[in-house]
């Protein structure tokens, strides 16, 4: 195994991350980096932690062989990361309840959020009634018109849902709402980020929380499938949901960690959100990454069928994956990760979230051309509940 220690004291992962923010949030970054940096070594914060993923959320999520479906693609054996059975449905709640719990011991006693599928939002609504905080949630209002399930769940929970409608009123444009308020609320406003993105220490914090799909991972597959897997898969929008469970495995050379981008309409056809195969590097809420940009370094606006995948960034320590070569990421369409979608509910019996789609969609196209000896594991991100009116609409049948 190779030793891996990043990102150094100012957030970078190679060149990527850092903190490029205006004068307003530097303190107020300053205090959460001094703040969390205590936390994440301090045993009675880890247990609450541990404790609360345990008897809240539900962990540790399942390993599942997907036997019917590796039998009929006729190569390796396909097995999933049950992330969809958490509480609230996603990965999300991980790095939700971690966050909260920074934000408590912080004395601060609102929670704010971005969210694009609506599941981040959900697991910030979810906590902030959980240890009786104050919440609200921005969210653009294209991503709103096709989750207005995960709305009503928002303020069912006692949250209050802000629709956003400038810019291409997507995720991106959730999240520069959610900073500049944030900017003018920091004495007693906590921002939690929902993604391996943003300014440091949110990339490190959010990989740290998710990172326990991964250990849970090392620890599963020796028991159930005898060994750790050849090729890992998780799709990539932000990132949060791949980084859980890559990171564990990256000292692990002989594992393969392939990340799946939302390629839309086709790369080609400038209706996508790949931004680490057609971006650049640049800046973006608060991060050097590679982004989705014109030739004067405007953001252009993305596509993708799944809301969670629809943004023109992607986390630093994906960036660095990337050029240095640990990970590779490969591109899905809208149509591919709809098959993936409908063979999943067919074939064994679990409706994905569409944003895992994507992830099944490259094992269903890796997985026969490898030996049936060998072994995929796919994050199963979150379940598809959410997605039921954009699977009717993309399928041309009536919803409600």
């Amino acid at each position: 195994m190779v030793s891996y220690d990043f990102p150094d004291e100012a957030g970078h992962f190679g060149p990527y991350g850092g903190l490029f923010v205006s004068e307003t949030l530097i303190s107020a970054l300053a205090e959460l980096r001094e703040a969390y940096e205590r936390f994440r070594n301090d045993p009675d914060f880890q247990a609450e932690f541990r404790d609360e993923l345990a008897h809240f959320v539900g962990r540790p999520s399942p390993v599942y062989h997907a036997r019917r479906w590796s039998q009929l693609l006729g190569g390796a054996q396909i097995y999933f990361k049950r992330e969809d059975l958490n509480h609230t449905g996603a990965h999300k709640i991980n790095n939700a309840i971690g966050q909260a719990l920074v934000a408590r011991r912080m004395g601060k006693t609102r929670l704010i959020a971005e969210t694009g599928a609506g599941q981040h939002g959900v697991a910030t609504a979810t906590v902030a009634a959980r240890y009786g905080l104050d919440c609200t949630v921005y969210m653009g209002s294209v991503d709103a018109a096709r989750q207005r399930q995960n709305i009503y769940r928002m303020n069912l929970l006692g949250a209050k849902v802000v629709e956003v409608e400038s810019g291409s009123k997507t995720l991106k444009d959730a999240l520069n709402e959610a900073m500049r308020v944030w900017v003018t609320n920091v004495d007693d406003t906590f921002y939690i980020i929902g993604t391996v993105a943003g300014p440091h220490p949110y990339p490190m914090m959010v990989r740290d929380f998710q990172a326990v799909i991964g250990q849970e991972c090392l620890t599963q597959m020796p028991e159930y499938a005898g060994r750790q897997p050849d090729v890992v898969i998780a799709a990539v929008g932000g990132g949060s949901n791949a980084i859980g469970i890559f990171h564990p495995y990256i000292p692990y050379e002989n594992v393969q960690l392939v990340g799946v981008e939302a390629a839309g309409h086709g790369l080609d056809s400038g209706r996508h959100a790949a931004s680490l195969q057609r971006g650049v590097p640049g800046v973006l809420h608060g991060n050097r990454t590679y982004v989705l940009q014109d030739a004067d370094g405007q953001v252009i606006e993305t596509h993708s069928v799944s809301a969670g995948l629809d943004y023109p960034g992607v986390g630093p320590e994906h960036a660095w994956l990337k050029d240095t070569g640990r990970a590779r990421y490969v591109p899905i369409d809208d149509e591919q990760a709809l098959k993936a979608f409908h063979d999943c509910c067919h074939i064994e019996g679990i409706i994905p979230a569409l944003e895992s789609s994507h992830a099944l969609a490259e094992a269903v196209r890796l997985a026969p051309t490898m030996g049936k000896d060998q072994i995929i594991l796919v994050n199963l991100s979150g379940r598809g509940d959410k997605d039921m009116h954009t699977v009717a609409q993309q399928s041309g049948q009536q919803w409600g």
